[in-house]
């Protein structure tokens, strides 16, 4: 038997992470029919309730492959074109030249050269990506704001641009995604979040898995802390939030193990068709938040390390953060083997003299504990 899961060996690993700084944090591993869920540390530090596997959770810009799979199930009926130029669906949202040579597949894998909204509409970030010259205060005076998509898309289309339509490495942008669900909405005759929930979310059997309409996380969850990069001390929760500033780009709330279920099922050509499928998983460079440079395909990106066998070591699947949460979900190619891993701290790493965030125990804990789940 192959990579068979050892629980023994995945509790001491997600303990680990706790211990290295993270509050709270929790998991499902999946190798074929064996399933092990994990948890460790606290839901709250202030009453010390234990985080625990089932819990509903933010889980940011993995929702990024739900939005992607809908758009690529349109264009599988033939309402849109991956390679039409988006102003011919939202001429009043990318005017002009740009209009004409940003395609439905640029914003899709992030090659539009469309600058990221965020730092606008977020007056504290204005200075990223020099994070020593941004600050948190506008995280709070934006907690119950709601946002106009279009006025954010307006920003990050009239924001300098971070690249030429089709240049390489793209640039990742929520800008591009905020687009795709106006573009939804023109094509379907219905809200994003309606389209979503009804032709990926439930063709996937997900329960526990919703495009939350308000502020709040309904059913069990943790409480979300954000660091700041040390800014924010101690940090701060902000699992209460309204979401309409990243919208049905970045605002799921799931289980990991619903996680699970959607890559296995989106893997297995069951959301998509194995065309489609094939279109998301041809990857460009992409350079991240982070400023790393990664492959991106259309709503997934590939993660690589020693497979069993050949095309056995590639993952597909997502990450995402929210303020204070963070998730990661990773499908082996073949689809038998799965991690989920929900993180209850964001941006813990502090800024050395340079602004450069420095290197945290949490990291190294973090990465073995997904090595582990990923390759055994």
């Amino acid at each position: 038997m192959k990579n068979p899961l050892d629980g023994a060996a995945l509790d001491a690993a997600i303990e680990n992470v706790h211990r290295a700084g993270m509050p709270g944090l929790f998991a499902e591993v999946r190798d074929g029919e064996q399933v092990w869920r994990g948890a460790a540390g606290v839901a709250d530090v202030a009453t010390g309730r234990p985080v625990t596997a089932d819990m509903r959770h933010r889980v940011g810009s993995i929702t990024k492959t739900f939005t992607a799979a809908a758009v690529l199930q349109q264009a599988e009926s033939g309402r849109i074109g991956l390679d039409t130029p988006i102003g011919r669906y939202l001429p009043g949202l990318v005017p002009g030249e740009r209009g004409t040579a940003i395609t439905v597949r640029m914003l899709l894998n992030h090659t539009s050269g469309l600058a990221e909204y965020l730092p606008y509409a977020y007056p504290s970030l204005k200075a990223f990506p020099s994070l020593a010259d941004t600050g948190p205060q506008s995280l709070d005076d934006h907690r119950f704001t709601r946002f106009d998509p279009a006025e954010l898309i307006g920003t990050g289309v009239t924001a300098p641009a971070v690249g030429i339509p089709g240049g390489r490495p793209g640039v990742y942008s929520n800008t591009n995604y905020l687009l795709l669900v106006q573009l939804l909405e023109q094509v379907t005759g219905t809200t994003a979040e309606q389209y979503i929930t009804r032709n990926v979310i439930e063709r996937a059997g997900l329960l526990d898995t919703e495009l939350p309409a308000g502020p709040y996380v309904d059913g069990p969850h943790s409480q979300l802390y954000e660091a700041w990069f040390g800014m924010i001390d101690p940090p701060r929760d902000y699992s209460v939030y309204d979401m309409s500033w990243v919208g049905p780009s970045a605002s799921l709330i799931s289980t990991v193990a619903d996680l699970n279920r959607f890559y296995a099922a989106l893997l297995a050509g069951e959301i998509v068709g194995p065309s489609s499928l094939a279109q998301m998983q041809r990857t460009v460079p992409v350079v991240s938040q982070e400023g790393r440079t990664i492959e991106y395909g259309l709503g997934l990106h590939p993660m690589e390390g020693p497979g069993p066998g050949p095309g056995q070591g590639v993952f597909w699947g997502h990450g995402g953060t929210v303020w204070g949460g963070g998730a990661l979900a990773m499908t082996r190619a073949d689809g038998k083997r799965q991690m989920a891993v929900a993180v209850n701290l964001q941006r813990w790493n502090r800024l050395d003299s340079a602004g450069v965030p420095q290197p945290h125990p949490v990291d190294g804990a973090l990465a073995a504990l997904y090595r582990l789940a990923m390759y055994g």
